[in-house]
């Protein structure tokens, strides 16, 4: 009886231990997974993306909310709103404190003369403490991408030289939160690079027919939104292709090859936006089901009409041929009783 309760306690102890081993087998292949700097990059870039567009909803409303008090004044520049909510606030919009947020001695002179004789009503004192510290929480979140852009820029360059030297920090960093990791952007197809962002488009094209996108992030170079529309998609393959290259040379072989690369890209380049523009094929027409009207009117009408010239040489349809023979035996009509 102690025998096989020792025996069990030994079992329980060596399950444990097993059990514990492969506990920290585990987490350090998460360790080693996540060690590199990529996935902290990716994380950033999707703040930065989330942050930008808090960033411009927190602009115009501040903007909106000034434009109660000078109506016109139109601020464009979110540091000089900042600080003209700051005199607004402080009730001293002198011609110097405005020459110093917008940085234009003639600007100035125009918006001192509009606050004199502005439409606008005078804030109290508990809005000018509200606006004042809205204007702060925007302040702050400039701050804060600027920081977020800088250590993109910094991580981004560092992991991915030859791709950033072709293209943007904040590009390939987007496109890298996209494919998931290095390993599998590096071993992407450039036609999967170059639609990496169009996922929606290209699964809405493959379901329902419509046009197939031709370029997903890459629409964000300069080279390729500035361009002519019917070069975009072309200008778009080629960047990819020069990026699937840069890619393996940044993940694979560590060389900085992007020199070569960037001369050969700017030709290809060059020479679609010289080259004449191509003919537009006609579209097809989408059909939302199985088309057999077309299909009837060319198999099936000349089966029927040769069916019809069959019976019309035999002396009528089968069923026209019985009917007269009954009614040749009956003398009656066979349609009557």
């Amino acid at each position: 009886m102690e025998g096989s309760e020792a025996g069990a306690s030994n079992d329980e102890d060596r399950g444990k231990d097993l059990h514990s081993m492969l506990l920290d087998q585990v987490k350090g292949q998460i360790k080693e997974k996540y060690s590199n700097e990529e996935f902290a990059l990716m994380q950033a870039i999707n703040a930065y993306l989330d942050m930008s567009k808090g960033y411009n909803l927190v602009f115009e409303r501040l903007s909106e909310w000034f434009g109660l008090y000078v109506p016109e004044i139109k601020i464009t520049n979110p540091s000089s709103l900042v600080e003209l909510v700051k005199m607004l606030a402080d009730r001293d919009m002198s011609e110097d404190r405005l020459s110093k947020a917008l940085g234009d001695e003639e600007s100035a002179r125009e918006a001192f003369e509009k606050v004199k004789n502005s439409s606008g009503r005078e804030p109290s004192s508990e809005e000018a403490k509200a606006i004042s510290s809205f204007s702060e929480y925007l302040r702050l979140t400039q701050d804060t991408l600027d920081r977020l852009s800088e250590y993109i820029k910094a991580t981004a360059t560092s992991l991915m030289p030859n791709s950033v030297y072709l293209t943007d920090d904040k590009i390939m960093a987007e496109m890298l939160s996209r494919a998931g990791s290095m390993e599998k952007m590096a071993t992407m197809p450039a036609s999967t690079i170059q639609l990496l962002g169009a996922e929606k488009a290209l699964f809405k094209h493959i379901k329902f027919g419509s046009k197939p996108p031709k370029y997903g992030i890459l629409f964000k170079l300069p080279a390729v939104s500035a361009a002519p529309r019917d070069t975009r998609g072309r200008i778009a393959r080629i960047y990819a292709t020069k990026l699937a290259i840069a890619l393996k040379a940044d993940f694979y072989s560590k060389r900085f090859i992007a020199d070569k690369l960037k001369e050969d890209l700017e030709k290809a380049v060059e020479k679609v936006k010289n080259s004449p523009p191509r003919e537009k094929k006609p579209e097809r027409q989408q059909s939302t089901g199985r088309n057999t009207g077309n299909r009837g009117a060319g198999w099936g009408g000349r089966k029927k009409e040769h069916q019809g010239n069959r019976n019309a040489q035999w002396g009528g349809s089968r069923g026209d041929r019985r009917n007269r023979g009954r009614h040749e035996n009956t003398g009656k009509h066979p349609n009557r009783v």
